[in-house]
């Protein structure tokens, strides 16, 4: 006796739950090998499939559409099958088919007629309704996960694009945080720029100006920073009498030029020279602006004076000067108001370094903001006002 056991055979209610073969009064319509309408007897049928007589040979493996009638209460009842040969007897013609593709429907309406038969029941037209109203097909059974039957790269991929979707909205959350954070604890200056004090240097009489020194070169004090022409008749002007005012005498004196220098009254850094070399400055003019070396820049800002409560003296400030990278930081030293038309339009403040800056950087628009937000300073000092 053979034992052996085939792994390849499925029972068949794990497919299908089907019912044995049983006896019903049915008739089966369908085409013959030319095309002709063949009608024969069913001897008997399951939900899965059916056997009949015939004279007519059918080749195993052949797919063959027809109809399968039935009569209930008078009433005929025909379904569209489509089924396929899996044995055909010679000898005494009788054929097995097994059905195919068969609708939801249709194997509702077969399994109620085989259940009706078997238990006794008159099948009636009614049932047959109802049954094709009702659900009668339940989910599939869940299956193990075995990776959705991706390969190692369709898995690598899915996670891949997992971990970018998670990134991009974690970037999206962020900014989103920083924004509302930005908006409701963050107060930025409209304006802002690094200021020192200056020393000016001015013309002594009406002349020419030739500079001795480079533009933000270092002077000490004493030092030459510019020589000045101006003519003998400037010079001399309101010391002379009406014989002195002779036209002659005037182009002389005219003709004649005085020479001069300009000194340094500190050790600076020389800011800025309004006067061009060679051209004609007033007595009075302003020729060089001058930084004292030993002076610590300042900031001052401008502040809408919505930002009044938020920008009082002793208010911690961070600030980034024009041309660098680093974020330094200072504290409010001072607050005022600028009045326009008796009202104050906004506020300006100056503000002291934490650390001294060069005085190079005079003149440079700076980013200033007050943040006020949550700080881990701030989450300290909460902690130990209430003891913890």
């Amino acid at each position: 006796m053979n034992t052996a056991v085939n792994a390849n055979v499925v029972h068949e209610s794990e497919a299908q739950r089907q019912h044995a073969r049983v006896k019903i009064p049915a008739k089966l319509r369908y085409l013959g090998a030319n095309r002709e309408t063949l009608e024969v007897k069913v001897e008997d049928l399951s939900a899965g499939g059916l056997s009949f007589y015939t004279r007519h040979p059918l080749k195993v493996g052949e797919v063959v559409r027809g109809r399968l009638q039935f009569v209930v209460d008078n009433l005929g009842l025909a379904i569209d099958i489509e089924f396929q040969v899996r044995s055909h007897n010679v000898a005494d013609g009788r054929t097995g088919v097994q059905f195919q593709n068969l609708e939801q429907r249709d194997i509702a309406t077969l399994r109620h007629i085989i259940t009706s038969h078997l238990s006794g029941e008159l099948i009636s037209i009614g049932d047959v309704l109802s049954t094709l109203q009702r659900d009668n097909f339940t989910k599939a059974r869940k299956q193990k996960d075995t990776g959705g039957g991706l390969s190692a790269f369709g898995r690598l991929r899915a996670v891949t694009f997992s971990l970018g979707v998670f990134v991009v909205g974690v970037a999206a959350f962020g900014f989103i945080a920083k924004s509302v954070y930005g908006l409701y604890f963050v107060s930025h200056a409209e304006a802002g720029v690094v200021s020192v004090p200056t020393t000016n240097v001015t013309m002594p009489r009406d002349g020419t100006v030739q500079s001795l020194v480079k533009a933000d070169g270092p002077v000490v004090k004493g030092a030459p920073l510019a020589s000045f022409n101006t003519s003998m008749l400037d010079l001399l002007k309101g010391h002379l009498d009406d014989q002195q005012l002779e036209p002659a005498r005037v182009e002389e004196l005219f003709g004649k030029q005085l020479s001069g220098t300009l000194t340094s009254p500190c050790d600076c850094v020389v800011a800025r020279q309004l006067v061009d070399d060679g051209q004609y400055a007033s007595k009075g003019a302003v020729i060089f602006q001058l930084i004292p070396r030993t002076t610590n820049p300042i900031i001052e800002a401008r502040f809408s004076y919505r930002q009044f409560d938020e920008v009082q003296p002793g208010t911690r400030v961070n600030f980034q000067v024009a041309g660098e990278d680093d974020v330094r930081q200072g504290r409010i030293v001072s607050s005022t108001s600028q009045n326009s038309d008796d009202l104050s339009s906004d506020i300006r403040v100056q503000i002291k370094p934490d650390a001294p800056m060069p005085s190079e950087l005079a003149g440079r628009p700076v980013s200033v903001n007050s943040d006020r937000g949550p700080s881990m300073d701030w989450l300290i000092d909460k902690a130990v006002a209430r003891g913890l």
